[in-house]
């Protein structure tokens, strides 16, 4: 079992997607198929990609009927191509029939934050520049949506607004100033926590590293103006780019010394990996 599946209790999001599904009963298949029946289908990838998800398309059948058995012949993290086997389910076919769209849903919408991600990461590959997500997600899809980013050689950045501090635009405005924001987050949040802000220009930023924040979000600045601001900090505190932040420009911000590219596009503008179920048939038991 993967991370996902392993230490984090997902059924109850899974359940809610199946409900969503299923508000009564799924009326077409037991019009065909009203008794009990054994059957098989396969799992074929229509394009090439990166697989992720692989064990939380098969909960949802084992959820529906822990009988299911999903036979996989890919692991996350896999490239895969068009055409390719990748599992083979066998169970009720009332089963395969109700719970092919979401589990698809899943399979399909994680393949395809992994398959984006990874064409992102490599483009880092042989700098010190680090590829981060943002909480930019679908509601209630968060917690498999960064983890395809991590499958996809992405790592993840605060997990939800529990999880760190970040000072953004509008905190600055509520605290009265940079310096103020962040001395109010020192004298609040425990002193495990990182105090990250959010700056539009270098005046922000020579206040930010004069008030000891630990990492300075370089917001939408030109990649000359991102790399006087790292100058400026001289290491003093970690930096983040983030704002536009395309496939055309990341080797461009990467070259600013940047430690860490964060982009909302890996989750709110990857498209899906085109995966299907297909070639279902009874078999004899």
């Amino acid at each position: 079992m993967n991370p996902i599946t392993r230490t984090l209790n997902v059924d109850d999001l899974l359940l809610m997607a199946l409900r969503e599904d299923i508000s009564s009963e799924d009326v077409t298949t037991n019009a065909v198929m009203p008794f009990a029946c054994q059957g098989t289908v396969q799992l074929l990838c229509k394009q090439d990609g990166v697989i992720a998800g692989m064990d939380v398309f098969a909960r949802v059948f084992t959820l529906l009927d822990d009988k299911t058995e999903v036979i996989s012949y890919v692991k996350d993290g896999d490239e895969v191509s068009k055409g390719q086997l990748l599992a083979t389910v066998n169970g009720d076919i009332r089963v395969l029939l109700s719970g092919e769209r979401t589990a698809l849903n899943y399979l399909q919408r994680m393949s395809g934050i992994a398959t984006y991600t990874r064409s992102v990461a490599k483009l880092l590959e042989g700098t010190d520049t680090t590829l981060l997500d943002t909480r930019k997600t679908t509601p209630n899809m968060r917690i498999f949506e960064k983890y395809a980013v991590k499958v996809g050689g992405g790592q993840n950045h605060r997990y939800n607004l529990s999880d760190g501090v970040l000072l953004k635009d509008n905190h600055i405005g509520a605290a009265g100033g940079v310096a103020k924001a962040i001395g109010m987050a020192r004298t609040y949040a425990p002193f495990v926590r990182k105090i990250e802000i959010e700056c539009e220009n270098l005046d922000m930023v020579k206040e930010a590293v004069e008030a000891g924040a630990d990492i300075i979000m370089l917001d939408n600045m030109t990649p000359e103006q991102m790399k006087e601001a790292v100058t400026l900090i001289a290491g003093r505190a970690k930096t983040e780019c983030s704002g536009n932040v395309t496939k055309e420009n990341i080797t461009k911000i990467a070259d600013t010394g940047v430690d860490y590219v964060s982009s909302g596009a890996l989750t709110h503008s990857a498209p899906i990996l085109d995966i299907s179920l297909k070639n279902l048939h009874p078999v004899e038991v």
